[in-house]
């Protein structure tokens, strides 16, 4: 049952593209403070959680099967920047006029770029988020799978920075097809990677999973987190010019993570 929680907890995560797909012919949804303080929120619960819960958890789990408090860490720590080593290898492959957290212009027109430049940037934007989300989705199943609670948090705070992805995906789209059942479709099926990404990376470690699997992947997946914060979701925020809102966004997100770990976890 555990199992069941888990994937869809990465499943709604994954699918939230899908609500950025539709609010995306909303004017008032690509507004600057929304964008904004969506990205800070997620970015503050990320890197918080990242911190405070992963990174300590998979270091006490690799300590206690090693024996040794100084091997534990120096184990945890050295997975948590292969994770971050991992997700920036992704980032350099895509093209940075690809990159998944470049929203469009809102005004983009046929007067700035042709149909067919604006649907080769709808599609590619999909793809790269797509190979972000992969990891993302392998990040919320583990978690789920230690702690629903933790899982939640998770689950939301992916949630919440995938809705400016759907947008990305489908504003292009839609202005190059005038079709708004290709733009959001487009921008659905790019979230699909995030559960994908639960159901293989559960199934290459069910076998092999026991507490020093679990410390690996947990720093693995804490590094990941911090770097999509750090390198993405923080300076496509500051990039809208609301740098304090962007900053409230990422208390907010910090505070509300603290919160729910007092409560519930």
């Amino acid at each position: 049952m555990t199992e069941l929680y888990a994937f869809l907890l990465t499943l709604f995560a994954g699918l939230s593209t899908g609500i950025g797909g539709l609010i995306a012919f909303h004017r008032k949804a690509k507004s600057k403070v929304f964008l904004t303080f969506s990205l800070g929120f997620s970015a503050g619960v990320m890197i918080y959680v990242s911190f405070v819960e992963i990174l300590p958890k998979a270091t006490d789990s690799l300590t206690e099967i090693l024996g040794s408090v100084k091997l534990g860490n120096a184990l945890g720590i050295f997975t948590f920047f292969i994770g971050i080593g991992f997700i920036a290898l992704i980032d350099w492959l895509i093209p940075e006029e690809q990159n998944p957290h470049e929203i469009p212009d809102s005004n983009l027109s046929d007067k700035d770029r042709d149909k067919k430049s604006l649907m080769r940037m709808g599609v590619f934007s999909a793809l790269a988020i797509a190979i972000h989300n992969f990891p993302e989705g392998l990040a919320t199943f583990v978690a789920a799978m230690d702690n629903i609670a933790l899982g939640i948090s998770i689950a939301i705070a992916i949630a919440l920075h995938n809705i400016p992805e759907g947008i990305a995906v489908a504003v292009p789209i839609y202005q190059a097809t005038e079709s708004k059942k290709k733009a959001f479709m487009y921008a659905f099926v790019s979230g699909l990677a995030e559960p994908i990404g639960a159901i293989i990376g559960y199934f290459l470690l069910r076998a092999i999973f026991n507490d020093m699997t679990f410390g690996l992947v947990f720093a693995f997946v804490a590094g990941i987190m911090v770097y999509i914060s750090l390198d993405e979701l923080l300076p496509t925020a500051e990039k809208y010019g609301k740098h304090h809102v962007s900053i409230l966004g990422v208390i907010i997100g910090m505070g509300l993570m603290a919160l729910s770990l007092i409560l519930f976890i």
